[in-house]
This record gives C-alpha cells, sequence and structure tokens, in this order.
C-alpha cells in the first residue's frame, strides 16, 4: 500500500511542497494529491496588476503537474477530520472524502473584513483572481464614462500601496487615494518613506494617514472621524485572514487560525499534519513570528517538505533557514523599493529605490512563477523509497503526540 500524501491548495507554497515531494520521493512508495479550489495557478502577488488592467499568465495546473505522478482534484475543501484521516471536499460531482497518511495543509488566506459592515457587500479587493477581475471590470466601466470616477484603497500595507500605485499609474484618468490607519510606509526607513511619498506625489495619490474606516457604502465610505469619503470602487487591502477549517477539525491554532507547529512545520497537536504558507503560524529564527508573504511560503514550504521527506526516508531532518529578509516593493511598472531589515525586523537605513528596484521585484515574479511551472526539474536519478510503512508511520504519530502530552 502507497503512503498517501495529500496537499491542501496550489498556491506558492502547496504548488512547491507537491512538486519537491515528487521529485525526492519514489512513486512505487508514494501517491501524491493536490486539492485546489480552481484550476489554474493564481500568481497572487500580482492581482493588483491584473486589477488595474494588465494581462496575468494563470497556469492550468494539470499542465504543471503533468508527468510528475501527482493526482490533482479540484474541488473546495470544507472540513478536515485529522482523527480520522480524511479531508472533505465538495465539487461538481458532489464531493466526498479524501483519506491520507500524511497531510500538508496550505490553504493561504483571504481578505479580512475586520468586522467593519459593508466590506462583503460593496468593497472589492485583490486576494482571488475572479474578485480581481470584478475590480477591473469596475475601473474599466469607470474610464468608459469619461467622467473620471474616485478609487479609494483601504489599507496601507504593501498591497494596498502596490494596488493603489498600479491603478494610479494605469488609469491616469481617475482620482485614487490611500486610505492609512497610521502613518504612510511607517515600516520602513526614512530614506524608503521619503521615496514613497514622492512616488504618490508623482502618481496624484492623495494619501489620508492616521483615517480610520468605520464602514463601507455603496458609493461612500465612512471614517472614524465623521467623514465621509465619495467613492466608485473601495479596494478593501487591510489585513488577511486564514479559515475557519483547521480550527474546525481540532488542529491547535493560534487566536488568528494559524496552525501551531514546531520548527519542521508538523502541527504540534496532530504530528502526520504539516502545514506551510500563510495558513502556518511558523516561529522565525529571530524569534518572531513569520508574516504572510511569499518568501516566508517559500521558507515554510522548503522546511515542512524537508521534514516529509526526512522522517518517511529515516534521513536526519536539516532545521532550514527561517527569515524574512524584507520588503520589496513595487511602485507602479517602473519604480519600487527594496526594503532590508534587521534581525529584529526593524528596517535598515539604506534602501534601494527606482527602475533597479523595479527590475529587482520584476524577477522576483517572473522566478516564482518559473518555479512553480517547472517542478520536476532537477529530478534525482534515484528517488528515495520510504524506511516506513504507513502503518507504522501512523504509529510513530501516536508515540509523537504521548511524548508531546507527557
Amino acid at each position: 500500500m502507497k503512503h498517501r500524501i495529500v496537499v491542501l491548495g496550489a498556491g506558492y507554497a502547496g504548488t512547491y511542497v507537491a512538486g519537491t515531494l515528487a521529485r525526492r520521493l519514489s512513486p512505487a512508495d508514494i501517491e501524491i494529491t493536490v486539492v485546489n479550489a480552481v484550476p489554474d495557478f493564481v500568481q497572487r502577488l500580482r492581482l493588483h496588476q491584473l486589477a488595474a488592467g494588465r494581462e496575468i499568465e494563470a497556469p492550468k495546473l494539470a499542465d504543471v503537474f503533468a508527468g510528475t505522478g501527482i493526482r490533482l482534484r479540484v474541488a473546495r475543501v470544507t472540513a478536515v477530520a485529522p482523527e480520522r484521516q480524511v479531508v472533505a471536499v465538495a465539487d461538481a460531482d458532489g464531493g466526498g472524502e479524501l483519506g491520507y497518511d500524511t497531510l500538508v495543509y496550505a490553504l493561504g488566506s483571504h481578505v479580512a473584513g475586520r468586522g467593519v459592515p459593508g466590506v462583503a457587500e460593496h468593497a472589492f479587493d485583490v486576494t482571488g483572481r475572479p474578485s480581481a477581475l470584478r475590480l477591473r471590470e469596475r475601473l474599466d466601466g469607470l474610464v468608459r464614462r469619461h467622467e473620471g470616477g474616485n478609487v479609494l484603497v483601504v489599507g496601507d500595507g504593501l498591497t494596498g500601496i502596490e494596488t493603489a500605485t498600479e491603478i494610479a499609474e494605469s488609469r491616469p484618468g481617475l482620482s485614487v487615494a490611500l486610505v492609512a490607519r497610521g502613518e504612510l510606509g511607517a515600516r520602513l526607513s526614512a530614506g524608503a518613506r521619503s521615496h514613497l511619498r514622492q512616488a504618490c506625489d508623482r502618481l496624484g495619490i492623495t494619501v489620508l494617514e492616521h483615517t480610520g474606516v468605520e464602514a463601507v457604502e455603496a458609493k461612500r465610505v465612512l471614517c472614524s472621524d465623521g467623514t465621509a469619503l465619495p467613492s466608485d470602487a473601495t479596494v478593501w487591502t487591510a489585513g488577511f485572514a486564514v479559515g475557519p477549517i483547521a480550527a474546525a477539525g481540532g488542529l491547535e491554532v493560534t487566536e488568528d487560525g494559524q496552525i501551531v507547529v514546531d520548527r519542521t512545520m508538523r502541527s504540534v497537536s496532530h504530528p502526520n499534519v504539516y502545514a506551510a504558507g500563510d495558513s502556518v503560524h511558523a516561529i522565525g529564527d529571530n524569534g518572531l513570528p513569520l508574516p504572510m508573504s511569499c518568501a516566508s511560503a517559500g521558507y515554510t514550504g522548503r522546511q515542512a517538505t524537508e521534514a516529509i521527506v526526512g522522517r518517511l526516508t529515516g534521513r536526519k531532518i536539516a532545521n532550514l533557514k527561517l527569515a524574512y529578509p524584507g520588503n520589496h516593493i513595487s511602485l507602479g511598472r517602473r519604480d519600487g523599493i527594496l526594503q532590508m531589515v534587521d534581525d529584529e525586523a526593524q528596517a535598515k537605513s539604506r534602501y534601494v529605490g527606482g527602475r533597479k528596484a523595479a527590475r529587482v521585484k520584476a524577477g522576483i515574479l517572473r522566478m516564482s512563477l518559473w518555479a512553480v511551472s517547472h517542478p520536476t526539474l532537477g529530478v534525482p536519478k534515484r528517488r528515495r523509497g520510504l524506511t516506513t510503512a504507513p502503518g507504522a508511520y501512523a504509529e510513530m504519530a501516536v508515540a509523537y503526540a504521548d511524548e508531546a502530552v507527557a
């Protein structure tokens, strides 16, 4: 009987983990199934560009996994039952359950409304391809009116900054405003903050700092100071959240719903479950939680892969690097900021801005897509077989849980 590995989610983390496991483990001993809600790989890092009007490639996952032996199940995950080692899914055929011996949870995150009234009904977001396309359609409609329009981006994190600058550059006939709860670019160095402000001025973006949002309506946004901001398209980028599936399934999670893991990305409550990407609460080498980001997806995905391969083949598990080097921010197509951080996650005084930073960011995006699209690159001549049968692996998991309780 083959060892069944099920990977939930085919974003940057899930696709990498599945492809690398297929590359390193013997197909005679394992079967890998990837469950994803849509049939395409979504370049989430570029969805703000898609919304602004650029054409962004969305490779078919069937093509990505072709020749790897990976099974693709296009379905929505509705529940996990780690005590029974099954996953419930829903698809066009009604769905069902998938059994597993090892589960990789990489379902990612979605936009967080933070309980603000009207966000779900009236705001747009760029956390999924359909939602980005809906925003694009709205922006197209505003441009076709030839009367301009007000676009309000709520949230001054990296997604908010990139979305506001991309829309302002691509749609110069629209009035773009960026609402920041605190100081714009507060986590950047002084020089980078100045560069960001100059970019906003150059692109005609109105920056509203120290402004809280109380409600979103169809044509305006109500602020905590009582003012009302007109808006023909409100884009909500004020934070991200993970879904409730892990918590509902009994996995140990944080207050925010992220799965609590050990240093190898293994669930502390269910040792045959691993997590990667935005779904995991991973502590970096600096003792701080890794932020939700593509970089964190890479680090946690590699560590989870190393741990799974090591435990299944009897090899020593290395503790790979878990770090957050800094922020790579695009400010439209021809400008950007590269802000490195120190061991305490504080911005270093030096930064790189302008076209050089934009080229580096574009290179990172191309490299990320290329890596996902070539999961079998570097297939070893000899893939490693398992030293532990599925039944014995389950016994190891029980022993691990008993030790944790003790």
